[in-house]
């Protein structure tokens, strides 16, 4: 049986300011205006025979983005292995086979970033079946992409001798420059490395074992301490930030003697960097070259990608530009310097801006918040909670709410006194009607009807900070 690994670690940081690092590229329908790229992988997998429910790995700031849109497309049953920190895909990958393998001995993973696209499914389930026996043969097995252009911003692949339906791997090659990426393309014996892998969980241990002993020892010694609850499962985060962060190339493929390539073409992006967005476009999809999103208005503009999120952006006599406006950033850039991006993000970084992070909208467990206005002494936020979801017990030290529904069925539970959890009574609110909540007072939100709420909520107070929340009980485990 295939074990399908999805690995959804990345920041996606060059695709900013629409990627951001609490909803990075991978939660976003950059692709297909239904579906985000984590989804799009998901659904892949059912073009590919002898796969079940994917494992995905991710952080703990994106479980409950993962396991809703996971939801969202009837995956149920995924399990969700939570990385303490960020460590790189090889200890990733390590956790991954454990728990592969703890299910069946022989267990075969098919790993997959989260945050790629591929248009011809057919073609990868294809290439995935050619793969498998190499893999059922203890072959450790990339899948290389068969180049178009003479990429500099990928990695290559050198493939060898002939292996069953691949190849034997010769060498793994930087990102070239312009010359050398032209004479791979010219030899035909280069492949651009897509970071896809198949291989059985028992062989990627031994590999681990062999070249990397020391991550997997860590690795190891963190599953076993694990916790589980409802589909997360958690490793011991203490032990676990012990391992060295590395990649599975340098910690494994670029040394064992195992390693085999297939060759596939089915329309493959990693989209890096918003001129691989603006190429993925197909020609009949672009006017004058353009790759439009949203509320765009060109005159006398080409070959440009521009991308409305929330109101009418209009370009006049531009060329090969990159022009991204959000509701709080606007990014401008030229086409082809788009991977720098990336400067701009670790900038903001730098100067502990929340631009790098987070949108105007962030989303939670329950459903998400839009800050509409923010001063040193109010904020006014819209909240949207999903139906039959809860926000956990709660209550503030430093600020006051006054709720306003407008869509929607609220039920409110509240304390009479500060911090009184003795006399709690709870009460519905319908649209146009509105509760106050005092400073110090114990309260809950709660959708019970179909639709979801939608609620202004204004808050007062010295201390508008999110860490200002006092939580008695919380459906999701958080503290």
């Amino acid at each position: 049986m295939i074990f399908p690994v999805i690995l959804s670690g990345g920041s996606g940081s060059r695709l900013w300011p629409v990627s951001r690092e609490h909803y990075p590229k991978q939660f976003l329908n950059l692709h297909k205006d239904d579906r985000s790229l984590l989804q799009e992988a998901a659904q892949r997998l059912k073009n590919v025979e002898g796969t079940g429910s994917p494992i995905v790995v991710c952080n703990e700031e994106h479980r409950f983005l993962v396991a809703e849109q996971m939801h969202q497309i009837g995956l149920n049953s995924t399990q969700i292995i939570l990385e303490p920190c960020g460590r790189n895909t090889a200890p990733a990958l390590a956790l991954a086979a454990l728990a592969a393998k703890s299910v069946s001995p022989e267990a075969e993973m098919l790993v997959m970033p989260a945050d790629h696209v591929i248009k011809d499914d057919m073609a990868f389930a294809q290439a995935v079946s050619k793969g498998s026996e190499l893999g059922s043969q203890g072959k450790l097995v990339t899948f290389g992409i068969t180049p178009s252009t003479p990429n500099i911003g990928y990695g290559y692949i050198k493939r060898g001798s002939a292996q069953g339906a691949g190849f034997n791997v010769d060498a793994f090659v930087e990102k070239p420059n312009r010359e050398r990426a032209e004479s791979y393309l010219a030899s035909g014996d280069y492949l651009w490395n897509s970071g896809i892998f198949l291989f059985k969980a028992s062989a990627y241990l031994d590999a681990l074992r062999e070249y990397a002993p020391d991550i997997l020892n860590v690795c190891e010694r963190a599953y076993d301490q694990r916790s589980e609850d409802l589909h997360f499962l958690r490793v011991d985060p203490e032990i676990f930030a012990q391992c060295r962060s590395e990649s599975i190339d340098y910690a494994v493929m670029e040394h064992t003697q195992e390693a085999a390539v297939v060759p596939m073409d089915p329309g493959w992006s990693d989209i890096g960097a918003w001129d691989a967005l603006h190429d993925l476009k197909s020609p009949e999809d672009k006017v004058n070259g353009n790759a439009i999103h949203g509320d765009v208005m060109i005159h006398n503009t080409r070959n440009s990608l521009i991308h409305s999120e929330s109101r009418l952006v209009a370009a006049v006599g531009v060329n090969n530009l990159v022009i991204v406006e959000t509701d709080d950033a606007v990014l401008v850039a030229d086409r082809h310097n788009a991977q720098d991006t990336k400067l701009i993000v670790n900038a903001l970084k730098a100067a502990g801006r929340k631009e790098s992070q987070s949108h105007q909208c962030v989303y939670r467990p329950w459903g998400n918040y839009h800050t509409m206005v923010l001063t040193d002494s109010f904020q006014v936020k819209e909240i949207v909670v999903n139906p039959g979801a809860k926000l956990s017990l709660q209550m503030h030290h430093h600020r006051a709410e006054h709720w306003v529904v407008v869509q929607g069925t609220a039920k409110v539970t509240q304390g009479e006194g500060h911090g009184d959890l003795s006399n709690l009574k709870s009460f519905l609110l319908s649209e146009d009607e509105s509760t106050y909540i005092p400073l110090g007072t114990v309260h809950r939100l709660e959708n019970p009807g179909v639709i979801p709420l939608h609620l202004i909520e204004v808050q007062t107070g010295s201390y508008l900070g999110e860490d200002d929340i006092v939580r008695y009980n919380d459906e999701y485990g958080r503290e």
